[in-house]
C-alpha cells in the first residue's frame, strides 16, 4: 500500500504570527516538504492544480521534473490534473516529458476542477464539465494509447494523422486517477477504463466515501476489468498531530478557524467528528485510518494533506517526521494484516511494462501455429530422461 502526502498550493496568512509567505517562499516550501516526504519515507508526493490565488501549483508538471531531478524514490502524482479546462493533448505531451525525467517515477490524477471563474478563461463552460471531462478524457487516451489519431469531438479542434512525441516511456503512459468529491459519473468514467479511483474523502462524512467507493467497485467489475475487491482505490485524508492530543487541538485550532476552506464554520469538533479530519497524537490518526478500511474495503494509496491554513514550514516537516516515524510504520503493517492475495498493489510504471510485456508474450504465442509451437510434451520428456 502507497503512503504519501499531498498539497493544493494554498497562501494563507498564519493566524499566529499574521504572516503571510511570498508566492516565492511558498514554492520553495513545497519543494522542502516534498524532498522531506521522501526523506522520512512516505512514497508519494502530489500537487494540485489551481490558475486563481490565493494558490500557486499553475504548472504542475514543472514542479514536479524539479522535484523529481532532486529525489531518487518518491512517486510524482497530482491532485488533480484539471482535464476540463487543460488540452488532453498538451497534457499527454507534459506527462511524456516527465515520465522520460523521472525514469517513471509518476502517474497522474484527474479531476474537474470546481473553481468556476476558471473555465472561461480557458474557453471552457463549468456547465458542461462532466461532458468535457468525458471528451477531454477519451481523447487523452487516444493521444497516449495510438500511434496516429484521427479524432473529432464537440469541445475541441479536429486532430488529424496526429501523433504524440515524445512516445510515453517505454510506450506505457502513466496509470491514471480519477478523483471526485461527489460525482457519480466520474466514478463511472474511471470503472469503464479500468483506471483508479480517488475519493477526495476532505470534506463529506464516510457513508458518502463509501457509497462512491462501492458504486466505482461495482462498474470496475461490471466492465469486465476484475472482481470489485481488485478494483484501484485511493483516499485522501488531513490530520495534524502533536505528542498528546491536547497539545495538538490547541495548536491547530487558529489555523482551522481561519482556514479558507472549512474556516468560519462548523467548529473544530464538528468537522472532525463529520469527516475524517484527525486532530490528535499519533496513535490517534492511526487508529481513525485503519477504520477507513471499514467502509472502502482493502485500498491501495493514502494520501494525507498536511501543509495547508497556514501552517509554517517547520511545523509541517514537523508533522512529515511524525507521520514518517510514527505513523506509517504501523499502518503498513496493520493494512497488511488480513489483505487478500488477490487484492493489487498500487499499479507502477514497472509494474505497468511488466504487465504489456506479458499481454505481448502471450498474444505471439496465441498468434504462432500450431506446428510451429515447440513441443513441450517431447522436451519435457526428453528432459526426464
Amino acid at each position: 500500500m502507497q503512503f504519501g502526502i499531498f498539497t493544493v498550493g494554498d497562501i494563507t496568512r498564519d493566524p499566529t504570527t499574521l504572516k503571510t509567505p511570498s508566492e516565492h517562499e511558498r514554492i520553495k516550501a513545497t519543494v522542502a516538504i516534498a524532498k522531506k516526504a521522501e526523506e522520512v519515507g512516505l512514497d508519494v508526493f502530489a500537487t494540485g492544480e489551481h490558475h486563481n490565488p490565493p494558490f500557486v501549483p499553475s504548472s504542475p508538471t514543472t514542479l514536479l521534473a524539479y522535484i523529481a531531478a532532486q529525489t531518487e524514490r518518491l512517486l510524482l502524482s497530482t491532485s488533480t490534473t484539471l482535464i476540463t479546462t487543460n488540452d488532453p493533448v498538451k497534457i499527454a505531451e507534459d506527462f511524456s516529458v516527465l515520465q522520460h525525467l523521472c525514469d517513471g517515477r509518476t502517474d497522474v490524477m484527474l479531476g474537474r476542477g470546481n473553481t468556476g471563474p476558471v473555465y472561461p478563461w480557458f474557453g471552457k463552460d463549468i456547465r458542461a464539465a462532466i461532458p468535457l471531462t468525458v471528451e477531454n478524457y477519451q481523447l487523452l487516451r487516444s493521444v497516449w494509447d495510438d500511434e496516429v489519431v484521427n479524432w473529432s469531438g464537440k469541445f475541441r479542434a479536429a486532430l488529424q494523422g496526429f501523433t504524440l512525441a515524445p512516445r510515453p516511456l517505454d510506450d506505457v503512459p502513466p496509470f491514471v486517477w480519477h478523483a471526485s468529491i461527489r460525482s457519480p459519473e466520474i466514478a463511472e468514467l474511471a470503472g469503464y477504463f479500468g483506471d483508479g479511483f480517488f475519493a477526495n474523502h476532505i470534506f463529506w462524512p464516510p457513508s458518502h466515501t463509501q457509497q462512491q467507493v462501492e458504486l466505482y467497485r461495482q462498474r470496475f467489475s461490471d466492465y469486465g476489468h476484475g472482481t470489485p475487491q481488485q478494483a484501484i482505490v485511493g483516499l485522501g485524508g488531513q490530520v495534524f498531530m502533536r505528542p498528546n492530543s491536547q497539545d495538538a487541538v490547541r495548536e491547530f485550532r487558529p489555523y482551522f478557524n481561519e482556514a479558507p476552506v472549512y474556516g468560519h464554520g462548523p467548529s473544530l469538533e464538528e468537522f472532525t467528528r463529520e469527516t475524517p479530519l484527525t486532530v490528535g497524537s499519533p496513535q490517534e490518526v492511526i487508529e481513525r485510518t485503519l477504520g477507513f478500511r471499514d467502509y472502502v474495503g482493502d485500498y491501495q494509496r493514502q494520501l494525507f494533506l498536511l501543509d495547508h491554513a497556514g501552517l509554517p514550514l517547520k511545523t509541517v516537516l514537523e508533522q512529515l517526521d511524525l507521520l514518517g516515524e510514527e505513523v506509517v510504520p504501523v499502518l503498513r503493517e496493520e493494512f497488511a494484516k488480513g489483505r487478500p492475495a488477490d487484492v493489487p498493489d498500487a499499479p507502477t510504471h514497472a509494474s505497468l511494462v511488466a504487465a504489456k510485456e506479458a499481454k505481448e508474450a502471450k498474444e505471439a504465442a496465441d498468434a504462432t501455429p500450431a506446428a510451429e509451437k515447440p513441443d513441450t510434451a517431447t522436451t519435457s520428456e526428453g528432459d526426464q530422461a
